[in-house]
């Protein structure tokens, strides 16, 4: 009963302190996306304990086939670009509406995005030596740190796309969302190019290509929509045109069907982005946009779920950055047994693997949650932390950079 008046009463705060003219939408959008990253990655992603008891990645598609289908689902990076576009570009038209620089304004949200990252980076550099000193193998240690840093790649696009705001806007107030329809283009050409008859002869980096023009997209589109040049009717164009170009590219270009990387496969969707990431991220925003009225009313009508996304938009990036560490958390020591952990340490190639690890999801997300209590720090601004220890995290982070990208590469 108190814990019930207790849930109550942080229900009703929250409710206090929104403000009316808040667009709960979005930030329901923004939360159903973020949610969707580290469920897909611990349902998605697995991980093999060898003899000698070191870890390795592995991915349950590999077996699994048919659970492509859910990475479709869970695959909604499309969607929070989105609404990172249209928040942009509401927040620099207030910006400069009081006579904030661009470039003022651009600094503020680059450092807002850069804390918690230089946060797990600095912890990281400190955790991997302590780990090897209590034993814990080299191969685990490399492991871990491709599953931290391999989200954290978003981190660096969002930071370009973000950059880029001042452009999209002047382009959507000169031609609309049309302005996206060239970013799509230029993916089209790289992968033709990459996947054409003369693949052979193209340079295996020309998929980079495509990472600025890809994930661009749907961040553009955001900001056409918060500038008011993409309705509804643009939005039944978008999920009706994106969904015909997905089946056309699944069914007719033989595609791979999931949105994630599988070990072991020749072509990835994802990293860097192919014209289907774009397909889907199109018919996602479209219906995005198209329920945004009904989100709204939900979120107005259920208080407690509204309670639920504002607590997941404050600790966005904390949620980002520390989900794969949360795996890790119980993996690591689980992997210091004497036997197999089923769904934790053991290969994800068989049905037990995939119930036992349904099963280890809500440990993972308390884990998860204990966590994001001790860094949620890094996500605020660092007002009490002195000039050494900002420094010392930034050199911890740097250190961790440097090995990780020897680890990646």
């Amino acid at each position: 009963m108190r814990l019930r008046h207790a849930a109550a009463g942080a229900v009703a705060r929250v409710e206090a302190h929104t403000p009316a003219h808040r667009d709960r939408a979005v930030d329901g959008l923004r939360a159903l996306a973020l949610l969707a990253v580290p469920v897909g990655h611990w349902l998605l992603g697995g991980l093999t304990r060898d003899p000698g008891g070191a870890l390795h990645n592995a991915s349950p598609l590999t077996t699994f086939g048919f659970l492509a289908p859910a990475s479709w689902l869970l695959q909604m990076l499309g969607i929070f670009f989105l609404v990172g576009g249209y928040s942009s570009a509401l927040s620099l038209r207030r910006s400069t509406g009081r006579g904030v620089p661009t470039s003022v304004w651009l600094r503020g949200r680059l450092t807002r995005l850069g804390r918690p990252v230089v946060g797990v980076a600095a912890v990281w550099a400190v955790l991997l030596p302590v780990l090897y000193a209590a034993g814990v193998p080299t191969v685990t240690l490399r492991t871990g740190v491709v599953l931290v840093v391999q989200p954290l790649w978003f981190v660096g696009i969002y930071l370009l796309v973000t950059a880029l705001t001042p452009w999209c806007l002047r382009a959507a107030r000169t031609s609309g969302a049309w302005t996206a329809l060239p970013l799509l283009g230029a993916v089209a050409v790289v992968d033709l190019l990459r996947y054409g008859p003369w693949a052979h002869a193209m340079p295996s980096w020309l998929g980079i290509l495509n990472l600025g023009p890809g994930w661009l997209f749907a961040y553009h589109l955001g900001v056409c929509w918060g500038e008011g040049r993409l309705g509804r009717r643009g939005a039944r164009l978008m999920l009706l045109g994106g969904g015909a170009l997905f089946a056309v590219l699944l069914l007719v270009f033989h595609y791979p069907a999931s949105m994630v990387g599988v070990p072991g496969a020749g072509r990835t969707n994802a990293h860097p982005p192919s014209l289907l990431v774009l397909a889907l991220a199109s018919a996602q925003c479209g219906a995005a946009i198209l329920l945004r009225d009904r989100l709204d009313a939900l979120l107005r009508r259920r208080r407690a779920l509204w309670a639920a996304v504002a607590a997941v938009n404050l600790s966005a990036m904390t949620i980002f950055c520390w989900h794969q560490t949360a795996l890790l958390a119980l993996a690591v020591p689980g992997s210091l047994l004497d036997g197999p952990v089923p769904g934790l340490t053991t290969s994800p190639d068989t049905t037990v693997w995939l119930l036992a690890r349904l099963a280890w999801l809500p440990l993972i997300a308390v884990t998860l949650l204990g966590i994001a209590r001790l860094t949620h720090r890094f996500e605020t601004p660092w007002t009490g932390v002195r000039g050494p220890w900002r420094a010392a995290a930034a050199s911890l982070a740097a250190g961790f950079a440097c090995y990780a990208l020897a680890v990646v590469l």
